[in-house]
């Protein structure tokens, strides 16, 4: 009786509905990391590089080298 009302596994297609599920979700959750690289890591690191290279002169830079003696050929 009781063997009668439990319901057959199935068997057919089953690697192909996990994969299924599986591909949809590395790819959703790839591209939510890819999201969250972009604005938490990539426009920051750009926005700091912007803001340092607006105000930066490489003249006094290196002079301020020259002077603490870091060229040896720049005397």
């Amino acid at each position: 009786m009781a063997s009668s009302s439990l319901t057959k596994p199935q068997m057919r297609g089953l690697l192909a509905k996990r994969l299924r599920f599986h591909i949809v979700g590395a790819f959703v959750v790839s591209l939510g990391v890819a999201a969250f690289y972009k604005f938490a890591v990539a426009e920051p690191r750009k926005k700091a590089y912007a803001d340092f290279y607006r105000n930066y002169d490489s003249i006094k830079d290196f002079e301020e080298m020259r002077k603490a003696g870091i060229f040896q050929s720049a005397k």
